[in-house]
């Protein structure tokens, strides 16, 4: 598991990359790790505790999927066909589109938890990270990036146990808050953008796996605060 750390958050140790690309199973696993600065800063109530929590979860997994979601924005909202959208999602330049989607999502999930519980990020968080198990499971690469590299060895065995995983943490927090399954139902805005993405570029990149696990963990957080979780 230790090796797909580097990859997936800011945490300084070394990972061998060839042996990240066989543990995309412990995806969900992660979650303790991404998750558990942020938990803290809103169950000490700290001043401001929903940016600060935010701030935390980003300052520990880092930006570089906030970086592909934005990509990602610009390349579908280009009018065109696939190969102008490629052309778009693959520009250095960020488009109002990008933008618009990076301010979106920070703002969703900043106001999304002051309507929800200390544990709601870690829930938001592990959607978040099978989401993107269950995008890089598609196969369907596009180009020869990281993300390709990644699908290349994942295979069906890495998927059940990611999701065996998965079910453990999520009925972890259920059997004591059983409204916590319901967050299972935030996987839908991963799995439409994974259509999205197959729609308009013809396969998964990168930057469309960056953007499953943002909108979904966001999406997660506003589903949870939209069925009056109160903390």
């Amino acid at each position: 598991m230790r090796n797909i750390i580097p990859f997936f958050t800011r945490i300084p140790i070394k990972g061998d990359f060839e042996k990240a690309r066989k543990e995309l199973w412990a995806l969900p696993l992660l979650t303790p790790i991404t998750s558990s600065l942020s938990m803290m800063i809103i169950y000490f109530n700290l001043p401001l505790k929903e940016i600060l929590a935010i701030l935390a979860l980003y300052t520990t997994i880092g930006l570089l999927h906030l970086d592909g979601l934005a990509d990602w924005a610009d390349g579908i909202m280009v009018k065109g066909n696939q190969e102008k959208k490629i052309k778009a999602m693959k520009d250095l330049n960020t488009g109002i589109a990008g933008i618009f989607a990076v301010v979106v999502i920070f703002l969703v999930q900043v106001y999304s938890l002051t309507y929800l519980p200390f544990y709601a990020i870690f829930l938001a968080e592990l959607n978040s990270k099978y989401a993107m198990l269950l995008a890089l499971a598609t196969k369907k690469s596009l180009g020869s990036g990281l993300g390709t590299y990644f699908m290349e060895k994942i295979d069906k065995k890495q998927l059940a146990t990611g999701t065996l995983f998965y079910i453990i943490l999520l009925f972890i927090v259920g059997f004591h808050e059983p409204k916590a399954i319901l967050s299972v139902l935030g996987l839908l805005t991963g799995i439409y953008v994974t259509k999205i993405s197959l729609n308009n570029f013809g396969g998964l990149n990168g930057d469309c796996i960056g953007a499953v696990g943002e909108t979904t963990r966001a999406g997660t957080l506003l589903l949870l605060a939209f069925i009056g979780w109160n903390p």
